[in-house]
């Protein structure tokens, strides 16, 4: 909690870190809103089409999962299983050990993150290389992507020609055309002689054994056809059932993203280089990974939020995401989408503090393309954090007595009309208390460093009675 405190209050000091995500959120949905409304008849339709298709394909998980490994390996795909995180790292080091490769070139990927790939690879000597250009901005000052679709979008032209200066030696530049110039030589080099290539994967379909990829740079494609092993990670929600499917899903993410009708690049693979094609991996692996995703899946809540397909849309209308950015969560999904699935995936005790990053006000969960009742879902995690929930996620604590004896005074008081009144007219009395022992007080001692007890003089419920036209009841 104290660390999260902490970073909370620096970013919210960060005045050019706000400036810019503001001035991107508001682009983002300006965007959003004229493609929705000059591209689509029915965009209320085609959210309820894609959100039944989701529901179907979990449902049915087990079954899409032996489907899509029975086609995958008919198309000549190597599909691997992993249970953690832990053993989807595990799997792709043992096969850059047995091809004696010491380093891969990574197209956008949330799932790698989720997992810790570059840090694990790292430890184990090799090199994982960012191709994004985003990823490329943050892997080179250091940081984790501040957003699940646009890493970098905390930082302006300014801070990325200066990153380029001084970890690229190039130029100091703030033309756009200029920086995706310089960006665009650091990656060639690092192409040339490929060896292997990771991607994520956007949507996997069983009937058809292959896998669907979007992407805007055409880094991702070469980090799928240019090299002679292509491995892709996929969370197994990912799996749906047919082409038709995925196609409803791509038609939702692109507008929900950025604001685009379609995406510059759509990568179907379908297996490996065939007799005859000029280009393409020799080899194509896909590790499908759970890291409690099945614990989700089983949860009678919180199995909603499987149908994410990460186009960030909840963050891009976030009011508190856009104050703190996406660091302030420290977890790898921030915005409300990660409130709800890092607390599932990571552990409570790890990630159950920035439930309290939200205002409720239920934006999120009206332009969340797959209905996702994200707002929903994050009030009943705050029961599960408190000790209320029946059915809390791995790592969630012992409530405090003091906590509960403290709400359950509040709500007795709060239901009680007389109570209540007598209360409001006498709280300011109790100012003087509260203010100088506020760093002592339990329970709501950082309510109380920012707030102070209002003194209410007059009897509201008179004064609503003398409005004109007010009927009282």
């Amino acid at each position: 909690m104290k660390a999260h405190e902490e970073i909370v209050n620096i970013k919210l000091n960060d005045t050019q870190m706000r400036e810019n995500l503001s001035n991107a959120m508001h682009t983002l949905q300006k965007n959003r809103f004229k493609v929705i409304e000059d591209k689509f008849q029915d965009w209320q339709g085609l959210r309820n089409k894609a959100k039944q298709a989701k529901n179907n394909a979990l449902m049915s998980l087990e079954e899409r999962l032996v489907e899509f490994e029975k086609n995958a390996t008919k198309n000549g795909i190597k599909v691997h299983w992993a249970s953690s995180d832990k053993d989807a790292c595990e799997l792709i080091y043992e096969i850059m050990k047995e091809n004696n490769i010491s380093k891969i070139l990574k197209g956008k990927s949330m799932a790698s993150e989720e997992i810790g790939l570059n840090h694990y690879l790292e430890k184990k000597g090799l090199k994982a290389i960012e191709t994004d250009l985003g990823e490329v901005i943050i892997q080179l000052d250091g940081e984790v992507p501040v957003h699940i679709v646009v890493p970098a979008i905390h930082k302006n032209r300014y801070e990325i020609g200066k990153t380029f200066q001084e970890k690229l030696g190039a130029e100091l530049e703030s033309e756009p055309e200029k920086l995706n110039a310089i960006a665009r030589k650091y990656l060639r080099d690092e192409f040339e002689g490929l060896k292997l290539g990771l991607s994520g994967v956007n949507f996997a379909m069983s009937r058809e054994g292959a896998f669907w990829l979007i992407e805007n740079e055409g880094n991702g494609r070469m980090c799928t056809t240019a090299p002679d092993i292509h491995i892709a990670l996929c969370g197994i929600e990912k799996v749906m059932e047919s082409f038709e499917d995925a196609a409803t899903m791509v038609h939702l993410l692109t507008p929900s993203a950025t604001g685009q009708f379609i995406p510059t690049y759509n990568n179907i693979i379908t297996g490996p280089r065939k007799n005859g094609d000029l280009d393409g991996p020799k080899e194509v692996h896909i590790v499908l990974f759970d890291h409690h995703r099945s614990d989700m899946l089983a949860h009678e809540d919180y199995y909603e939020a499987l149908r994410c397909i990460r186009c960030g849309a909840c963050m891009n209308f976030c009011p508190v995401y856009d104050k703190i950015g996406g660091h302030s969560y420290q977890t790898i999904y921030p915005g409300p989408i990660g409130e709800v699935i890092s607390p599932n995936l990571f552990g409570m005790d790890k990630t159950g503090d920035i439930l309290n990053f939200c205002s409720l006000c239920g934006r999120c969960s009206e332009v969340c393309p797959v209905k996702i009742p994200l707002a929903d879902l994050i009030r009943k995690l705050r029961c599960d954090k408190v000790g209320q929930g029946e059915n809390p996620p791995f790592g969630t604590k012992e409530h405090s007595k003091m906590e509960a004896f403290a709400f359950s005074s509040f709500a007795n008081l709060a239901t009680n009309g007389n109570k209540w009144r007598f209360s409001l007219s006498k709280g300011h009395y109790f100012n003087w208390f509260v203010q100088n022992f506020k760093g002592s007080l339990p329970v709501i001692k950082k309510w109380s460093a920012f707030k102070e007890l209002p003194q209410i003089k007059k009897d509201l419920y008179k004064e609503v009675q003398n409005i004109e036209g007010i009927v009282y009841e």
